[in-house]
């Protein structure tokens, strides 16, 4: 299947803030206490904190949509905008987020290839980002698309602190 991959504007905020929800939960519900999911996806996906990093010149949202509906999401970060410093040349995938209907029709693959293209018209040489330890599914995508785990960090979810895994790919 393929989408249509549209950028995300401050007038897509409640959207945006729809779908962060739902995939998070989706994703991570389960295997966290209902505090701190509810802490997490308040904070997180609130009102002021998405529209100060849609602000953000160096962030960008993008939607998916399959026959005009939202399917996902992807955010890029560059620069200062990185949840790390990574150095000047590189670029973060922060979210690949995927509606339940909507997985394993190759979107994840397609917001990807749209990151790396976006990677290389900034002439960032390498792209990389942090997935959670448990989530084996993301981790083996992101093991077939060539990246390789260099670290970790903590991800703190409410008062569960998660380790994530950075993973990097240089480009060529």
């Amino acid at each position: 299947m393929t989408g249509k991959i549209e950028l995300c504007t401050l007038a897509d905020l409640k959207t945006l803030q729809q779908v962060s929800r739902a995939t998070f939960a989706d994703t991570f519900g389960a295997a966290n206490t209902p505090t701190d999911l509810a802490e997490y996806l308040d904070t997180a996906y609130s009102d002021a904190q998405l529209t100060q990093e849609m602000q953000q010149p160096t962030t960008r949202f993008e939607f998916i949509l399959v026959d005009d509906q939202v399917a996902g999401y992807l955010k890029l970060n560059w620069g200062a905008s990185q949840s790390e410093r990574r150095g000047p040349a590189t670029l973060e995938i922060e979210r690949i987020y995927i509606l339940p209907a909507f997985k394993r029709q190759g979107l994840g693959r397609q917001f990807y290839d749209d990151a790396v293209a976006t990677a290389k018209q900034l002439g960032c040489r390498t792209i990389w980002l942090g997935v959670w330890e448990h989530n084996e599914p993301a981790q083996k995508f992101y093991q077939r698309m060539g990246f390789q785990q260099v670290g970790d960090h903590v991800f703190q979810l409410g008062t569960d602190a998660q380790r994530d895994l950075i993973l990097e790919k240089t480009l060529v």
